[in-house]
Parts: structure tokens; sequence; C-alpha cells
């Protein structure tokens, strides 16, 4: 299984040799560098830590955690069946993926702010006809008169986005590791200059 942490860095595009165009992501993708590892029989569940990019000041536990691998901006841990590919220190770059694969990303889509019920669950809205003063864009009917409350659940308007989200086989169209840079076909989850997490299929 490979992992990787990465930045977004946006859009663009690629053209295949048949001249068709294909919409990717680009991601600056590592180095990463695994800063624990966990086992079964030590910890209850095997897993690996990753660090990512660079942080001037650490709290102690970390700097005590990390000492003598620096100072990381982002750690996230992966679980993972089988740890022993992975040891403490090691590095990690674009080149534990290959053009072709297929990746599970992970990252915080965009913070919608508070949304209404139309641009939020894609409600139809009311009718834009006569009599219908101020209805285009209202919820409607919430439900029954019994129960004198609101059910748990009922779809209202709120705040929307800002959710972890998941989008499995993705392909991994090109990898520029000079640059460590991993273009990945489709959109990817979260703004630009996000954090999102790569996890082979």
């Amino acid at each position: 299984m490979h992992l990787l942490i990465a930045r977004k860095i946006g859009m663009t595009r690629r053209f295949s040799e048949d001249g068709t165009m294909i919409p990717v992501t680009v991601l600056a993708a590592g180095p990463c560098t695994v800063t624990q590892v966990k086992t079964t029989a030590r910890d209850g569940y095997s897993s690996v830590q990753l660090g990512f990019g660079e942080k001037r000041h650490l709290a102690k536990p970390q700097e005590r955690a990390w000492q003598g691998l620096g100072k990381f901006a982002v750690v996230r841990e992966f679980r993972v069946p089988d740890t022993t590919e992975y040891e403490r220190g090691q590095k990690l770059d674009v080149s534990v993926f290959s053009v072709g694969q297929k990746v599970r990303v992970t990252g915080t889509s965009k913070g919608r702010g508070f949304s209404g019920v139309v641009k939020r669950h894609h409600f139809a809205g009311g009718p834009a006809s006569h009599g219908q003063k101020d209805n285009l864009r209202m919820p409607g009917s919430i439900g029954a008169t019994f129960p004198q409350h609101v059910p748990k659940g009922t779809r209202m308007a709120g705040r929307m986005g800002a959710e972890r989200v998941s989008v499995k086989n993705l392909e991994v169209v090109e990898t520029v590791a000079d640059k460590n840079l991993i273009l990945m076909k489709g959109a990817v989850p979260g703004p630009r200059n996000g954090f999102v997490f790569l996890q082979s299929v």
C-alpha cells in the first residue's frame, strides 16, 4: 500500500496520444517522512504516521516525538494492514505512485457558509407565478402537525461544506519527480493550498 500527503495547487489539462483532453489536478506531493510506525502487537492496531511540510515552531511534545526528523506542518496517520515495509525516518516521494494507478484522495471540501435549501439540498423552490410573493427559494412545509417538533435529519438551511470527503479510484496521469508533482485525473476535494491525503486503492 502506497501513502503520501500532498498540497493542492490547482487544475490544468493534459492531452492523450489520440488528442483527448484530460482535466487534471496538480498536487505537490511529498517528500514525506515516516514519523511513527504502530504495530498490532504493541499498539493494538497497525498504522503509519507521515509528516509533510515545514513549520517554524513546535510544541515540546512534538519536538521530543520528532527529534531528528524535522518540524512538520501536517501529520497524518494511515491505517495499513502491513507495516513491515515502513520504518521511522524513511522518506517517501512521488515515485511510490505510477502512471495509471488508482488512488483514493481524502481532503476537506470547500466551506460554503450558511446556505439555503435550494443550494444545500437542491430543492426546486416555489413557483415563480402570480400570487407567490417571496416564495421562490423557500423550503416549504417541514412536516405534519404531530409531533410538535422538527424531526431530526430534516433537510433545512444551515452550514454547508467544510466536510471530510474521500474520492476513490482517481487515476494518476503523470508524475514529475524533480518537482515532486502528481497530476490526478479529475477533481480533488478542497481549496487551493489545501492538504489532501493519498492512499493506493
